[in-house]
């Protein structure tokens, strides 16, 4: 029987940053040219690309880039 992880233990980044920072959307908008998107109280953090191959692309992109932004805040 393959392991079953956790989303917490799969996206990590993303998991700590709606826990303790922002917020995160997932879907078409009629604004938005982005499929993927993190906010925090200070505005966007990241807009993804407006289309992924499948949604597990699409979470990798934006845990790659929350990441990225937390690093760089020194988070």
């Amino acid at each position: 029987m393959p392991k079953s992880n956790t989303f917490e233990e799969k996206y990590p980044y993303i998991s700590r940053f709606v826990e303790e920072y922002g917020w995160i959307e997932i879907g078409e908008s009629e604004h938005i040219n982005s499929f993927v998107r993190a906010y925090d109280f200070g505005g966007t953090v990241y807009e993804g690309k407006a289309s992924y191959r499948n949604i597990e692309a699409a979470l990798q992109d934006l845990e790659a880039a929350i990441k990225a932004n937390m690093e760089e805040r020194g988070i």
